[in-house]
């Protein structure tokens, strides 16, 4: 077996490794980390979560012990070179006796960005990067998108869209329809939506939406996570329904950002438990008076949100867009016509986007297309 294969079997076996922290490691990177002994065998393996500290390369190490003197290490992301919770990974693989690191992407942190590698081979560590590159990278997206040099962090936005082939997400308005409720896309889809909402530190929506819908916007994928997801709101005038959902099974996970000032509305949603963030409202033309949605992203970028999920309807799913605030773009679509009179997905986007690669699945009768619009590994695309 040639080393490249072998270091593509480990690398793989990293990346599952590192898929045990989805949910249980932000606001820092999923990381997992294999250690072979001198004669290629398993050593010790290991993945981060943030409550337990231990770094993957640290948590391995720990297992492998003495094995690791002249073993190899395969870490999914480049070893970090400073000091935070836990001291540098570099340093503690130098300690250990590694003479072989296999990274499969360099740190998007600036405070590492190379730096962990180059420690390595300075100390005379053979090191190789690169290997499953692009599943590693698509792992920390939102890490990435957040983490990199910006006047203000902001998470990186998956907006998921369910519609027609049309391209309609709801029925005309006022016309009854026989399915109650009336979902677009099938069972399958609809679950396929909970994995992304765990992936997710907020889910974001608009007031509309809460009205006609009445969701729950809960992660009910059944895996774990160390933090609850955040229910984002969008309501310029505070219209969000007492009664509704959302404000009744709030317990400081449901945020709502307005630009009103209304006191007694605002009292009455923090007394159920409903955070209330005012905003000065957006000047521009497009959306005079409305909640700014800049802002909003720096807002959550603050509170250490990574990826935020949209679950909108036109105005914000076009607004978005339109912005250029979209980092991947999700799109479930089902195989019914809704008609020129139905709700559209998007409405009035200046420019046509151009969804370029894409990557496609089945859910049941339904197909999902997904895209990257924004790459957030490459630094300047704030």
């Amino acid at each position: 077996m040639s080393l490249a294969t072998i270091d593509e079997k480990w690398m793989k076996r990293a990346l599952e490794l590192a898929q045990r922290g989805i949910g249980l490691c932000s606001p820092n990177p999923v990381v997992g980390c294999v250690i072979l002994d001198r004669n290629g065998e398993l050593a010790g393996e290991g993945w981060h979560e943030y409550d337990l500290r231990d770094h993957a390369e640290i948590a391995a190490l720990k297992i492998a012990g003495d094995r690791a003197r002249s073993g190899t290490a395969y870490v999914t992301l480049e070893p970090c070179n400073h000091s935070g919770r836990t001291g540098p990974c570099s340093q503690a693989l130098l300690v250990a006796g590694v003479t072989r690191v296999v990274a499969a992407t360099k740190d998007p942190n600036p405070l590492v960005a190379g730096q962990g590698l180059q420690t390595l081979i300075n100390a005379g560590v053979a090191v190789e990067v690169g290997v499953c590159q692009a599943e590693a990278q698509r792992l920390n997206e939102g890490f990435a998108r957040w983490i990199q040099p910006s006047a203000t962090k902001r998470p990186l936005v998956l907006m998921k869209v369910a519609m027609t082939l049309d391209g309609r997400i709801a029925p005309p308005p006022g016309i009854h329809v026989k399915r109650e409720p009336f979902w677009i896309t099938c069972d399958a889809s609809r679950a396929a939506v909970q994995p992304l909402r765990w992936i997710a530190d907020a889910v974001l929506t608009g007031v509309d939406t809460v009205i006609a819908d009445n969701p729950l916007m809960t992660d009910r994928s059944g895996n774990r996570r160390r933090r609850p997801l955040l229910r984002v709101v969008l309501d310029s005038a505070l219209r969000i329904p007492l009664d509704s959902q959302l404000v009744t099974t709030a317990h400081e996970d449901v945020l709502v950002f307005t630009v009103s000032s209304d006191a007694a509305r605002i009292q009455a949603l923090v007394e159920r438990g409903v955070r209330v963030e005012i905003l000065k409202p957006e000047a521009s033309t497009l959306a005079p008076g409305r909640v700014p949605l800049g802002k909003v992203l720096s807002k959550l970028g603050e509170e250490n949100i990574l990826t935020l999920l949209t679950e909108t309807g036109t105005r914000l799913n076009t607004a978005l867009l339109a912005a250029g605030l979209v980092d991947r773009l999700k799109i479930f679509c089902s195989p019914q016509i809704l008609g020129s009179d139905a709700v559209p997905a998007f409405r009035g986007l200046p420019l046509p986007i151009l969804l370029d690669p894409v990557e496609m699945e089945r859910h049941g009768n339904d197909y999902s297309i997904s895209a990257l619009l924004r790459d957030p590994w490459m630094s300047g695309t704030r």
